[in-house]
Parts: structure tokens; sequence; C-alpha cells
């Protein structure tokens, strides 16, 4: 029962918050006006700038930051115990990320849709535009080769998913040109397609799970090239083809997930089966010499479900070129934050109390159609791991923290959360499916949208340089791509699987992402500064978003990455490569902040430059009078 109060306390103070503090920043600060004239009225060209209707941009928005973030996140940080998790997702999100969310979102709406590194340009400087650039870069960089690797992963260990994940491309396609060429509804078409997702689902599980053939070689590699490809068709094409269809009905499959893993979290409640205070501890004490500390590292460790700075390139990238009203912000910028939050509340209870419904073994079925099955594991005595012993079997407290494995991480949520299902008497093989479903398409959302954000990063840059190849859309995609699947084949050291290469930057991801959220922090700081504007609810979160990354990066630099050191032996034990990026991301970070400061005094009061007036498109003709 203890867990069921905690989740329901949760989920009241994040709907409290929305019609509370929300609702003051939407009235009172931003002023949001549904007349305002909103950039894909202004640009529309139904490619990037297209008006929808705000649960569309919704769905689009909540998918596209709630890819495995919040859950790989807050499924490691629970190795320091449920309690500092809990409080940080949930006082997090509430003052500090749906405020991040939302404010770079409507700074983009009142500048043409500009992602947040062209407006700081104008709101700061013009050095501060192209190193905020380079700054997302680098970022989206990460974000693309790390969960391109998470979905292989995925399909890896989990084969049964496969199917349910691809076919919801076809489905989505059908129903964006049935709803935008055909004007039909758009609700009764997606209801219907996550239905197909589920018999899918239920094939995968028992008839047909695909798999990469060991004969072809490594698997994480091809699905990996797989998904690349799969990224530059769906990044260039028109929104309404893929990505708003392929949102909207990964909306309803985290509403119909959520509502299971609530159903089936309130009847083992009840009867006692899953007891979050029994089942992991509060406060972790039993932790490995190498494990990081719990401060600053849990705020780096969880950041989609609390804060992340790549949800303000989703904000400013690709939402707020589909808001059709300014006051859908709140909705979309400050609701889905508070929504990906209570998420992140379900993965905390599912890797702690859901684990102690039991740990799992899955063994492959007597042939290849039977699939997996699975079976209770027991200890050395045979006795079946319940309670604690099944929660520290999966995290492993007082081993080492490198033995905590990205498919620990994963598997944590996806079984812990299908304990949770199996309350409700659905099959333990198919829940499993439907958590790893949920979790792989989920992934592919936030990669092929941080394709399409790296994209306009990168014909940014090319502007900037006057470098002209790089600014069609073709060639920055092709260039993000190949960039991001350099990254991720790498090998993590000589001898190792290529594939592996994203898991080197794996540690940088957290403390690059949380510095992004305090670069786009300060610049809402500077929007509302200009504007004569309260600024002190704001000034603090990006205080603490950029002192505690930086914090984290050097703490690793000096312990961990740097190249003087060396291990017992008198081995070289430092990492060039993390050493570079972080190296070069701080820097990055500290000469924006010096740029930022040194204008502070001149800007109160100040307005930016405004933008140059729209004018009519110029048509060039060739010699023969066609358009060109």
């Amino acid at each position: 029962m203890s867990t069921l109060l905690i989740a329901v306390g949760s989920f009241f103070g994040f709907i409290v918050a929305y019609h509370t503090y929300g609702r003051w920043l939407a009235r009172k600060v931003f002023a949001l006006d549904p007349q305002a004239d909103v950039p894909s009225k202004q640009l529309r060209d139904d490619v990037d700038y297209c008006p929808s209707k705000k649960d569309v941009v919704f769905g689009h928005h909540f998918t596209s930051i709630a890819g495995t973030g919040p859950i790989v996140g807050p499924a490691i940080a629970v190795f320091w115990g449920w309690l500092p998790a809990l409080l940080w997702v949930v006082f997090g999100s509430i003052f500090i990320g749906a405020l991040h969310d939302f404010g770079a979102l409507v700074v983009s709406l009142r500048n043409r849709g500009q992602t947040v590194g062209e407006v700081a340009g104008r709101l700061i400087s013009k050095r501060a535009r192209l190193l905020f650039l380079l700054v997302l870069f680098f970022c989206l960089l990460i974000v693309i080769a790390i969960f391109g690797l998470v979905i292989a992963t995925i399909f890896k260990l989990y084969p049964e998913s496969v199917l349910s994940v691809w076919i919801e491309i076809p489905l989505a396609t059908a129903i964006g040109f049935y709803v935008y060429k055909k004007k039909g509804g758009l609700l009764l078409p997606s209801l219907a397609a996550l239905g197909v997702m589920y018999l899918c689902m239920y094939i995968g599980s028992y008839h047909l799970p695909i798999e990469i053939p060991a004969a072809w070689g490594n698997s994480i590699v091809i699905w990996t090239g797989i998904l690349l490809v799969y990224c530059f068709v769906a990044s260039v094409l028109p929104v309404w083809t893929l990505l708003q269809p392929r949102d909207f009905i990964n909306s309803h499959e985290l509403v119909l997930a959520l509502v299971l893993l609530m159903g089936g979290l309130f009847v083992a409640g009840l009867a006692g089966d899953a007891n979050l205070f029994t089942a992991a501890p509060a406060v972790a004490t039993d932790l490995p010499a190498d494990a990081p500390p719990i401060w600053p590292f849990l705020f780096i460790t969880i950041a989609c479900g609390a804060i992340s700075g790549f949800h303000c390139l989703v904000s400013s990238g690709t939402s707020s070129k589909q808001l059709a009203k300014e006051t859908d912000a709140h909705y979309v910028g400050y609701g889905a934050m508070l929504l990906e939050g209570a998420l992140a509340v379900v993965v905390i209870l599912a890797c702690c109390a859901g684990a102690a419904m039991g740990k799992f073994d899955r063994t492959r079925g007597t042939d290849f159609a039977g699939g997996f099955t699975y079976q209770q594991s027991v200890d050395a005595n045979g006795a079946a791991l319940v309670g604690s012993a099944a929660w520290s079997a999966r995290y492993n407290p007082g081993k080492g923290w490198g033995d905590f494995k990205l498919g620990n991480k994963v598997g944590a949520f996806i079984e812990g959360g299908g304990n949770f299902l199996t309350s409700l008497g659905i099959p333990l093989k198919m829940a499993i499916a439907i958590m790893a479903v949920l979790v792989a398409s989920f992934a592919a959302t936030t990669l092929d949208t941080a394709t399409r954000l790296q994209r306009y990063v990168v014909q940014e840059l090319s502007r900037t340089v006057s470098f002209t190849p790089l600014t069609n859309k073709y060639a920055a995609t092709c260039f993000a791509l190949v960039t991001a699947g350099a990254v991720a084949m790498m090998r993590v050291a000589p001898g190792k699987p290529m594939g592996t290469g994203g898991l080197i930057l794996w540690p940088l991801f957290g403390a690059t992402n949380q510095l992004l959220a305090g670069l786009a922090l300060m610049v809402t700081v500077f929007y509302l500064w200009r504007r004569g504007k309260p600024i002190w609810f704001a000034a603090i979160p990006m205080a603490i978003m950029l002192v505690l990354p930086g914090w984290a990066m050097i703490q690793q630099i000096m312990t961990k990455w740097g190249p003087w050191l060396t291990d017992s032996a008198g081995n070289p034990s430092g990492n060039w490569l993390l050493f570079s990026f972080a190296v070069a991301t701080v820097g990055l970070q500290v000469w924006i902040t010096i740029e930022a400061i040194l204008i502070w005094p001149k800007a109160r009061n100040v307005l930016e430059e405004t933008l140059p007036p729209l004018g009519k498109p110029v048509i060039v003709r060739d010699d023969a009078g066609r358009a060109c």
C-alpha cells in the first residue's frame, strides 16, 4: 500500500503544479497570447513548419523527450536508494525541468521557431551563438550514438519487441496520409494502429521473435546501421508523414502502459507483493568503492525525468514550429515534462518494488518459434529470489560500479514493470514484450527527432561559417548520421567488438546534457531580463544546472579520465577521448558564461535586435521560364 500511496501522491503533486505554478508562468510571466502570430503560420511549408492541434503536438513533444532517458537514468540512480531519486524527480521536474522546457518553447515561438542556439546570438552575443551551436552539436552527436546503441541492445536482448516496433512505421505513414490528404480523423486510426501493435507483441512473443543470425556478425552493429538508415529517411520527410502520427500512436501506447502499470501496482500493493520500503534501501549505504558519490552525480544521472538539456532542442527545434497558438505552449511545454516526471516515478517503483516481486532468468525455448521462456531465479540454496534479494541480484550492491551494464539498466525497468503487469493476469512473456516495445519505440522516436535537430544545427553552423555544401538538408542529415555512426561503431578498447563506442561516451552524456540545460535556462533568463520581468525563479535553477554538471565533469576529469592518471601498477588509466570531449564541453560552457557576464549589466530593459521582416519568396526561373 505504501508504494501505491507514493505513486498517487507524486501524481497529485504534478497535477497541482500544472494548475498553479505552471499557470502563473503562462499568464503572469510569459503572458501567452492566443492571438499572437506563431512560426507555424508565419513560415508554413508543411515540412517542418506545420500548424497542428495541441494534442498532436503534445504527442510528438512528449514521445520525443521521453525516450529511454527517464527510464535508464532513474534505473541507474536507485543504486543510491529510491528516496533521493524520487525527490529529485518530483521537485526537479516541477520547478526546474518543466520551467526549462516551457521557457525554451516560448522563447522559440517568439523568434520564428529558431533554436535556443540561434536565439542566444541575439540575446547574449554573436559569439555565444556559435559557441552554443557547438555545444548542441556535441550533445546531439552523443544522443544519436547512444540511443542507437540502446535500441540495438533492446532488439538483441528482447527480440520479441522487434516486429511491433517496426510495424508502427508503415502504420504511422498510412495514418499521416489519411489525415492530411484525405482530411480524416486521427484518434480512431491511431487507436487501431495501437491495437495492431499489441497483436504484433503477441506474435513476437509466442511465434515470431526476430533476431539477427549469429552467422551475419555483430547484431548490435547491424541493428545500429539499419536504425541510422531509417533515421535519414524519417528526419527528412515532412513532419505529417511519419513524425506526428507515429508520436501520436506512441503517446497512446504510453498512456495505456502507464494505466496497466498503475493497475498492476495497485493490485500488487494491496496484496502486499510490492512493498517499496522492504524491497530496496531508501538510501543505499553498501556501495562499491569505485561508485561515484551521490552528490553531484545523482543530478546528472537522472536527467530526463527531472530536467534534460535535450528537451530544449525539441522545444525550440520541432515543437515550436508546429504549435498553432501561443497558449498551447503551457499544455505542451510544461505539461509534457510533468508527465515525463510521472513516468520516471513509475520507473523508480518498477525498478525497486517491481524487482522485489522476483528476478527471472530467460532461456531459449526448444525451437526458434517458441521464443524465450522465463523461470524464477534462485539463490545457491535453491530459494526463490524475492524481496530485497531480488533487488540485490539486479543491482549488485557492494560489487564494482563497472559491472552495472547497459542491459541491467534497461532490463531493471522492463522486467520490473513486467512483474507489475503479471498482477493483472498478463502472462510474463507478454508483459515483458509490452515493456520492451514501450522502451524501444520511445527511444526510436527520440533518435530520429535528434537526427532532425542535428540537421538544423549542422545547417546553422554551416551558414555561420559560410560552408555552403552542408546547408542542404540531405547533406546535413548525412553528415549528422555519419559522424554519430562513426562514434557508435568505435571500440571500447582493443579486442572489444565494434558497436560499443556509445558506451565510451555514456559517462559524458549526463553531464553534457545537464550543462546544456543550464545554458538553455540562461537564454530564458536573458529573455526575461531584457524585458524587465522577474528572473529569480529561473536564475536559481540556471545556477544549479551550471554548477552541478560542471562540478561532476571536472571531478571525472581529475579522477577518471585525465591522461596523467595511472593504475596501481603504474600503467596509464586515463581516457583521451573522454578527456578531450569533457575539456571541450567545459571550455565552451565557461566561454559562454563569460560572454553572458560581460553583457549582463547592459542588457537590463534593453530589447535584443529584432528579426528582419518577412518578405515574399523570390521565384527564380530558368531560360525556359520554369521555376528553379
